[in-house]
């Protein structure tokens, strides 16, 4: 190996980081997206005259249309290719954030949250599937990682956008110019919408995309930008072979299989999936600035405690991208379901000492600190290991000629479970906190369990040679 060598991969590797970056800006939109609402909810309901009841219905209807998208993302990817459909997904997020921002009626705003959903479920599938495709195996946990990085720089966004126009109002129900500042919330998806558009179209096609379309000349001129030029045809002729490989044995893009009618791998991927989301981790974000305020905390406090957990979500992200290809998926999750059933459960316990004032639970003496506490250690142990590293299995564990597909079911059950218990909570809530983050403690705990004797370590491994162990003989 030449002297040079070491430099010439660091620069291909600064390339692909530059490409992963910009993919991951979908995931930016998804984080932005699923918590703009939070601050916006509570003036939503006073603007529509919307039931405290069916406030569930409204603050979740966005993730009825990203489990669709999810679904059909995969299958769009695999019809049209990964760009085109990063920029389907941006012009959907644009629509959404004008219109919904200048929604006259209930139904009306609900439309224009699916819309954006539609293409925010999309881009949930898309980032993943290409950050994975154009990175190299040593490095390809820590690029996969900036989906989660860029989801939490969104939420942070948007509930410090959220924060800033409420000042500026005055409230959440203040005036801005022309429109009360609940509405500039949603406004301003605009920008974020429009850069991921333009940037997208100056992305390379996935090399194992085309490659898949017989387009060979267009997948080496890609892998020149990314691999070494010594291993570009070594690489291209892997990615071939495990196509062949995997085509003799299954039907491109079929995720059909023995168990229940999917590939067991698939199923692996939506229970991966799901669990994510019933450990309760979006209850932090898209209810905590009405739940601190319920359990005693004035408005303001309430948004900036948002925004702080945001901060730590975005912090704790960067500790998963340092470790995940040293220490590996496997052992991260385990450490990270141990921590939160731990932390949920002091939530469980601290929310149980609480009594009612004026019709609302109040938390006595140390228990609403420790309450705090607890709500970010919870997000401290999810954001450092089950909120990256879920993204980056789905990207890397399924086989290539499956791999948008299967991404898109697990990623539409990670939207559905997200869905049941944003529609869930309010109900659960009325009844009891306590019970409420003790099933969200029970999940975590099963989570540990599952991962203990259902997931593989990937770390190190190619996708091809991932993928071939995926897909089983008999398929």
């Amino acid at each position: 190996m030449s002297s040079d060598t070491p430099a010439s991969e660091k620069k291909l590797n600064r390339r692909v980081t530059a490409l992963a970056v910009v993919a991951a800006i979908g995931g930016f939109l998804f984080g932005f997206d699923s918590s703009v609402i939070n601050g916006a909810v509570n003036s939503i309901g006073k603007e529509f005259d919307i039931p405290d009841a069916a406030s569930g219905i409204v603050v979740a209807s966005a993730l009825i249309g990203c489990a669709v998208g999810a679904y059909l993302g995969g299958r769009f990817a695999d019809r049209w290719g990964r760009i085109r459909v990063m920029v389907i997904a941006a012009i959907l997020f644009l629509a959404s954030s004008i219109l919904a921002g200048l929604a006259f009626a209930t139904w009306d705003f609900i439309i224009w949250r699916l819309v954006g959903g539609l293409g925010i479920g999309i881009a949930s599938v898309i980032a993943p599937a290409y950050i994975s495709e154009v990175s190299p195996k040593g490095i390809r946990g820590r690029l996969g990682s900036f989906q989660q990085l860029a989801i939490t720089l969104g939420i942070f966004a948007a509930l410090g956008s959220d924060q800033l126009f409420a000042v500026i109002g005055g409230s959440a129900d203040g005036m801005i110019g022309p429109f009360p500042a609940w509405r500039w919330m949603f406004l301003v998806g605009v920008i974020p919408s429009v850069v991921y558009g333009i940037l997208a179209l100056r992305l390379p096609e996935s090399p194992r995309y085309l490659a898949g379309e017989g387009r060979r000349d267009e997948a080496r001129d890609v892998l020149k930008q990314i691999v070494p030029t010594e291993t570009v045809e070594t690489n291209l002729h892997d990615i071939e072979d495990a196509i062949k490989k995997e085509a003799a044995l299954t039907k491109k893009s079929s995720i059909r299989g023995p168990r229940f009618g999917l590939q067991p791998i698939v199923w692996v991927g939506i229970i991966l999936a799901i669990f994510q989301q019933f450990v309760g981790i979006n209850v932090i974000f898209y209810y905590s600035t009405t739940l601190w305020q319920a359990v005693g905390f004035k408005e303001s406090q309430s948004f900036l405690i948002s925004t702080i957990t945001s901060v730590v979500n975005v912090a704790v992200t960067f500790v998963a991208i340092a470790l995940v290809d040293r220490v590996g998926r496997r052992p991260m999750l385990l450490a990270g379901s141990i921590g939160m059933t731990i932390s949920l459960a002091f939530m469980a316990i601290s929310f149980s000492q609480s009594h009612m004032v004026n019709g609302s639970p109040q938390l006595p003496g140390a228990w609403g600190p420790i309450a705090l506490v607890a709500a970010n250690i919870f997000v401290i142990s999810f954001g450092a290991t089950w909120g990256p590293l879920m993204w980056v299995l789905l990207g890397e564990m399924f086989p290539p000629t499956i791999r948008a597909a299967a991404l898109g079911i697990g990623s539409s059950a990670n939207w559905i479970a997200n869905f049941v218990v944003t529609v869930a909570f309010p109900a659960l809530a009325a009844v009891s906190l306590s019970l409420s983050y003790g099933i969200f403690a029970l999940f975590a705990f099963l989570s540990l369990i599952f991962v203990y004797f259902k997931i593989k370590e990937t770390k190190g491994r190619s996708l091809e040679e991932m993928g071939a162990d995926a897909v089983p003989a008999s398929a």
